[in-house]
């Protein structure tokens, strides 16, 4: 029996849940070697928490896996007892897709763990891994997986959608480091997924999110990164038309081993930046460098040309960069994101973004362009199931802050700026930067690709199970688990 969605699950941990028996729950308890959380558990509610604090919903059964075995059993539960199924990793999806009401969720934080190979240079991560794991163990080897900007960031669901970070230009996006990966299906089967195995499914994986299954190992191939240089540029919101007008020029004919992503921003009041620059709205690039040092200052040039008011670039590790927004950006607060992909950046668009970044609601918000072009642009939209090669940069507009009085105006001047710029994008979102904003988007997002992902989820997913997602349904006909 299902799980009445207009039902709220019992708060008495020693009795049934809503539609399922006492004994099923003990059984599938008995089975876990990690632990399953129930309404009434002391750590109940602490366990239905994730990064987006605007999120709040409460499962029936929050299964925290310790290995396979137990996201076998996992799976298996909720397609017996057609209970709503969500998987979390790091728990970062801006829509809360990693958790539910009244269904089953499946927790991965526990499967931490990475392996590095040097002679190789391939990075194994197990599924429940967040970025920083990565970056810690592989910069020891003086390697790095293309990823996002912040290390909390789980990999499963950065990697699954498809992965923009500051080595997009040089590397690609992480799926195109991506070798296989290990997966429990609907039906219960665990399988490897690769070039050579079930290539259909790698090539959904790769773009495609958690609509196939649960990863609970990626391989990855590392490349040469150690000390790099990054950091921030600041110009004066005064100068945002003019900054962006350059920056659509620079970064296309930059050299590949130069990323730099746009912002706009309020400068939080403390180090590294000046107190002169504390609390105003500007506009910046977050570079990141990881070609010849010696090449450096002539590439910078065209950049201090533009006489920023902060250069804040400098060598450090690789890894300071990628966790340089983690204290920023803490779990627990409030978010609401809007994304669409960027072809070309005109002057009307910069008008109204500039327009949009005076009205700035709170000190955390923002709004990035992250480029997209060099590597990314050298795989066809076809090879993998991320369809938007042919784009030039992937927008995010996000409200944030940490009070809940504040969500209406977050959400409020996210959608109004998303709003005012669609209109002049290349139509679909990257999946990873999209609230649960419905099919048409969903579609329109994988394009071409999305009859291929249609024939995927059929041959492997067919009930859909995985629906807790940005969701590729099967064909029509078909039963679904809503």
């Amino acid at each position: 029996m299902p799980l009445d969605p207009q039902r709220e699950p019992t708060q008495a941990t020693g009795s049934a849940l809503p539609g399922l028996p006492l004994d099923d729950v003990e059984q599938l308890r008995a089975r876990l070697r990690g632990g399953l959380v129930r309404p009434g558990d002391a750590d109940y509610e602490e366990s239905c928490r994730v990064y987006n604090a605007m999120i709040h919903k409460h499962p029936a059964l929050i299964v925290r896996c310790a290995d396979v075995a137990d996201v076998i059993a996992a799976v298996a539960f909720a397609r017996e007892h057609r209970l709503t199924l969500a998987v979390r990793g790091g728990g970062h999806n801006g829509g809360g897709l990693g958790t539910c009401d009244n269904g089953l969720v499946i927790d991965l934080s526990r499967m931490r763990g990475v392996r590095v190979d040097p002679s190789a240079r391939t990075v194994r991560v197990a599924g429940g891994s967040v970025w920083g794991d990565v970056d810690h163990a592989a910069h020891a080897f003086g390697l790095a997986v293309p990823s996002g900007i912040i290390s909390t960031t789980g990999v499963g669901g950065l990697t699954l959608g498809g992965g923009l970070g500051h080595l997009t230009r040089r590397f690609g996006l992480t799926i195109d480091s991506l070798l296989a990966v290990d997966m429990v299906l609907a039906d219960g089967r665990f399988v490897t997924a690769s070039a050579e195995d079930h290539p259909d499914l790698f090539w959904a994986v790769r773009g495609g999110g958690g609509n196939f299954g649960v990863v609970t190992s990626f391989l990855f191939r590392g490349h040469p990164v150690s000390t790099i240089l990054g950091g921030p540029t600041l110009w004066p919101l005064e100068r945002a038309e003019e900054v962006m007008r350059w920056y659509r020029e620079f970064i296309p004919s930059a050299p590949e081993t130069l990323n730099g992503f746009f912002a706009f921003l309020v400068v939080p009041p403390g180090p590294p930046f000046p107190a002169s620059l504390h609390l105003k709205k500007m506009c910046a690039v977050v570079w990141c460098y990881t070609g010849e040092p010696a090449l450096a200052d002539a590439l910078f040039e065209p950049v201090r040309a533009m006489a920023p008011a902060l250069f804040g670039v400098q060598a450090m590790p690789f890894p300071a960069l990628q966790s340089a927004f983690d204290a920023l950006y803490p779990p627990g607060l409030q978010w609401y994101w809007r994304a669409d992909f960027v072809r070309e950046l005109g002057d009307e668009a910069i008008s109204r973004h500039v327009a949009f970044a005076h009205r700035l609601p709170t000190m955390l918000s923002t709004m990035h362009l992250y480029p997209i072009d060099g590597a990314a642009h050298r795989v066809a939209p076809g090879d993998t199931a991320f369809s938007f090669r042919d784009a030039r940069w992937a927008e995010v507009i996000v409200g944030v802050d940490p009070a809940p009085d504040k969500a209406r105006d977050i959400t409020a001047w996210t959608k109004d700026y998303w709003a005012a710029l669609h209109p002049y994008s290349a139509g679909g979102a990257y999946v990873n930067f999209m609230m649960d904003e419905g099919q048409e988007r969903v579609q329109a997002t994988y394009r071409g690709n999305y009859e291929r992902l249609v024939e995927v989820k059929e041959r492997y997913d067919p009930d859909n199970l995985f629906h807790v997602n940005q969701n590729i349904r099967p064909g029509a006909g078909k039963p679904l688990h809503h």
